[in-house]
């Protein structure tokens, strides 16, 4: 049987992180989407939402996605005439 959702303890462990880290992303509403579930409304993890809030991180890192890295943008022109706006 596949699980489809992860507490707190077992989201860490997926990512390689401390649950304490993932209480504070959660309290700055960082980190992978959460919600409570059950009737002690415990915080759970999907585990598809959480390969996807990864994928967004690769995304987002210009060593991954080459469209954001500063290194292959163009060069920065300024403007050729300073004293005309003066």
């Amino acid at each position: 049987m596949h699980r489809a959702f992860l507490g707190v303890a077992e989201a860490a462990a997926y990512l390689g992180l401390s649950p304490r880290t993932l209480y504070v992303w959660r309290h700055r509403r960082q980190g992978p989407p959460s919600f409570r579930l059950g009737p002690r409304g415990r915080v759970t993890y999907r585990i598809d939402a959480i390969d996807a809030w990864i994928r967004e991180q690769e995304q987002a890192d210009s060593r991954s996605n080459p469209a954001l890295n500063p290194v292959s943008a163009a060069p920065y022109r300024r403007r050729a005439d300073y004293s005309a706006t003066a």
